[in-house]
């Protein structure tokens, strides 16, 4: 007799398994990257500094606001629900739309690209090999999908399974980073003269000289970069509909995770600078981390070996979050018929999307491929008046530059415009004690600061010439999935 499927998601995922979402989640690859491109927009230290702490403080403003809105709708689905009944079911779409189609793809392969370029510095120092090519370009890209394939497999078999070893991958994280804190003045403590002691030197000049002569475009373009480390933290809201107590634990979950990663972001960094002078920063090579300089400064080969294992480590976590949340939006989608019927089956045994995994996980493949094209072969420029489209990549541009750049551009417009959906609640549903038993701390001051300073970092986007290309493109996107959503649902909507 075969066993009946189930109804619904079952609600699994306690206070330290949804904590673990947050910071596990975020906590990828970016921090271990993404300063590299930050040393490479601004030179100073200080504004270094304030760009991880300001997206810090930004993700937590919009925290306060998206818990308040996770509160009252805690369903599978998160964004693309806000989204819905905020804005209308063509925004939900949109958003789905985006995600499928870039965000959440793009997310997943970044991840995977970087696992195997982190899996390519363990078998050149492993080997000893000093060329640069022991897992040629397409192998590696065969590695990478292998990885998210295999990734998928797992996350469908359970929910409690997968939110178990989210939070053990998440300990180890949070301890890798604070290895990485500390140890600078723990080589310096114990070795008499250390070739790369720490130097407070490399920490000035802390601010700009002249501040009427900072390039604030450039701060904004290095803030993007940051965007990407803290990108993933509106995640717990995908498994609100798995979350126990999901009034208690969706604000406990998104204030201590997000509280944890800006101590842990800004003390990674700071050790990066005291090791690392700031050209130096700017000029890692783009197959390698910045993670893997400042430990091979430290500790020579073997450094080079542990910051490969503390990425991959990262970046597995970070990867099984992905793969555990992503799919509830198709779910949600297909519940409500705006993706094929069939995105909302469960599997009969274990109770997860299975067929909603394995179709973000394919469109994720793909686009390892399709990134991986656009970095070896010349695509033609665009006319398009007053700003001409080159989707060319620049000369050595790999993919994980490619993957995030993209998924920033969509995830930072709609994840505003969920954040900006607590005003319309709060005048669509007055809030009550029964309905609202948390409410968002500051309301309207601190979400309104939210919104302003993510549209302006978006508009950004089209000034600053490198990020023009993938913005122009992450809108055609949304533009075509307008078209979509008007030829198969306006009538039915």
């Amino acid at each position: 007799m075969q066993p009946s499927p189930p109804a619904s998601l079952a609600r699994v995922l306690g206070p330290w398994m949804a904590t673990a979402i947050v910071i596990g989640t975020v906590i990828g690859s970016g921090v271990f990257k993404k300063a590299r491109n930050v040393a490479d927009n601004v030179p100073e230290f200080g504004l270094a500094m304030g760009a991880w702490v300001l997206v810090g403080l930004l993700a937590l403003l919009g925290a306060l606001a998206i818990a308040e809105v996770a509160v009252l709708f805690p369903r599978a689905g998160g964004n693309y629900v806000f989204l819905r009944e905020a804005y209308g079911r063509m925004a939900g779409f949109l958003w789905g739309w985006v995600d499928f189609w870039i965000i959440r793809a793009a997310s997943i392969a970044a991840l995977a690209t970087m696992f195997s370029e982190s899996f390519h510095d363990v078998l050149k120092q492993s080997l000893q090999a000093g060329h640069s090519d022991m897992l040629p370009f397409w192998p590696r890209q065969a590695l990478t999908v292998c990885v998210i394939a295999v990734l998928a497999a797992v996350n469908a078999r359970g929910t409690r399974l997968g939110g178990l070893l989210q939070l053990v991958v998440t300990i180890v994280k949070v301890g890798s980073l604070l290895f990485l804190a500390v140890l600078p003045f723990a080589v310096y403590a114990a070795v008499a003269e250390p070739q790369a002691p720490p130097s407070i030197e490399y920490l000035k000049p802390t601010w700009p000289a002249d501040w009427s002569l900072v390039n604030w475009g450039n701060f904004g373009a290095a803030m993007v970069g940051v965007i990407w480390a803290y990108h993933g933290w509106m995640n717990i809201g995908m498994m609100a509909g798995e979350v126990k107590n999901p009034q208690r634990n969706i604000p406990l979950a998104l204030m201590l995770g997000i509280g944890v990663l800006i101590a842990l972001y800004c003390s990674a960094n700071a050790a990066y600078y005291l090791v690392i002078p700031r050209a130096e920063l700017a000029a890692t090579p783009e197959d390698t981390t910045v993670a893997t300089v400042f430990c091979s400064r430290l500790l020579g080969p073997v450094g080079v070996l542990i910051a490969s294992a503390i990425v991959m480590t990262s970046v597995f976590g970070s990867l099984n979050g992905n793969l555990l949340a992503g799919p509830r939006l198709l779910f949600a989608m297909g519940q409500d018929g705006l993706a094929p019927r069939r995105m909302q089956d469960l599997h009969p045994r274990y109770a997860t999307p299975a067929f909603a995994t394995l179709t973000v996980a394919a469109w994720s493949c793909l686009l390892v491929l399709i990134g991986a094209a656009m970095t070896r072969f010349h695509l033609p420029t665009l006319p398009l008046g007053l700003f001409d489209l080159d989707i060319n990549l620049p000369t050595g541009k790999q993919p994980f530059d490619v993957f995030t750049d993209f998924a920033v551009f969509g995830a930072t417009t709609f994840e505003t415009l969920a954040v900006a959906s607590i005003f319309v609640f709060r005048w669509k549903i007055p809030p009550t004690a029964e309905n609202r038993p948390y409410r968002c701390w500051g309301y309207p001051v601190l979400p309104i600061i939210y919104v302003a300073i993510l549209a302006l970092i978006v508009a950004n986007m089209f000034v600053t010439r490198q990020q023009r290309s993938e913005a122009l493109i992450g809108l055609g996107f949304i533009a075509v999935g307008a078209a979509v959503y008007g030829a198969l649902f306006w009538r039915r909507r």
